[in-house]
């Protein structure tokens, strides 16, 4: 199939998905397409809010979607790095046997990943980025698409460690949970307290959504488009020239080129689920405060006025 076929088919199973999930699902639908791009762009996501939004029931239901395998982890403060990637044991033949952990999976749910110490995080870093671990010095790789979907309570909750900036920036969005509507979540209990199942249906295979990330990587972006992401984390520095007085007086810290590279990436995906051949301004726009939100940092100046992340981001908008 062209690509171009491909890619028009791609914006009609993206909505059939959407539908599929909102089977289960009720709102957050800013949330599940910010998800979706990750997914498709082939990077992970930071989910940020407080405990039962339905973070977990969530990601389970866009991986039976997408017809991917599944696995959660549940991080806790005793939590050790082989829990998660696995470890060698002595079998009968008094050989050394590598029993896999559940990193070994198609999407991977960090649960609560900053309930655990920094040592059993950085676990997972090698993973997020290489697509591959080593036990024991031998590498193994993990299977494709691979995708890190982590729940973050928000840092002032009791028994939180932050992530450290290195982990933070391997995630591609940042995703900020919301407590739904009035009418959301009448229909949530309305929908939770009785006996009805809802089935969900696999639309996509493993190969398919490979294809599919290959094609948007492949899609044709203007020079003039990378230099206005490139300017646009340029900005966020607080010791670049190019820094506007708004970010030299309430930011401490700004975004790496990997925000820059992220915005190019997911402004494709953006452009490719909306019929677009090409990605243009409106589309770094659209996933630019998913993407800088956590790259940024600010200091006590915004902190005593109040001042939030977006708000500084649309300033730079």
């Amino acid at each position: 199939m062209s690509d171009v076929r491909l890619l028009e088919n791609f914006v009609a199973k993206h909505k059939s998905l959407k539908s599929e999930i909102s089977k289960v699902i009720v709102g957050q639908e800013k949330v599940i397409d910010q998800i979706l791009l990750s997914v498709f762009s082939g990077g992970h996501s930071l989910l940020i809010g407080v405990p039962g939004l339905a973070k977990t029931l969530m990601v389970n239901t866009i991986s039976k979607a997408l017809g991917l395998d599944f696995k959660r982890i549940q991080f806790t403060p005793d939590l050790m790095p082989s829990d998660i990637l696995g470890s060698e044991i002595l079998n009968e033949k008094r050989e050394f046997q590598f029993i896999k952990g559940p990193v070994f999976t198609n999407i991977l749910l960090a649960d609560e990943i900053n309930r655990t110490p920094p040592k059993t995080q950085a676990a997972l870093l090698e993973a997020m980025q290489e697509r591959s671990v080593t036990v024991a010095g031998h590498r193994y790789h993990l299977d494709s698409p691979y995708f890190v979907l982590a729940t973050q309570n928000p840092i002032e909750q009791e028994g939180t460690y932050p992530l450290p900036e290195a982990q933070l920036d391997r995630f591609m969005f940042a995703i900020n949970l919301e407590y739904p509507t009035f009418e959301e979540e009448v229909n949530v209990v309305k929908n939770t307290t009785t006996d009805k199942q809802y089935d969900v249906q696999s639309l996509f295979t493993s190969a398919e959504i490979s294809e599919i990330q290959q094609v948007i990587r492949k899609m044709p972006v203007a020079d003039n488009l990378i230099e206005y992401a490139v300017k646009l984390v340029g900005k966020t520095r607080p010791n670049s020239e190019a820094a506007p007085e708004v970010v030299k007086n309430y930011l401490d810290w700004g975004a790496g080129p990997r925000a820059s590279q992220n915005l190019i990436l997911a402004a494709k995906t953006h452009a490719a689920v909306n019929g677009k051949f090409s990605p243009d301004k409106e589309n770094v726009q659209a996933v630019a405060i998913g993407i800088l939100r956590h790259r940024i940092i600010k200091n006590y100046k915004a902190e005593a006025e109040g001042l939030t992340i977006e708000t500084l981001i649309k300033e730079l908008l």
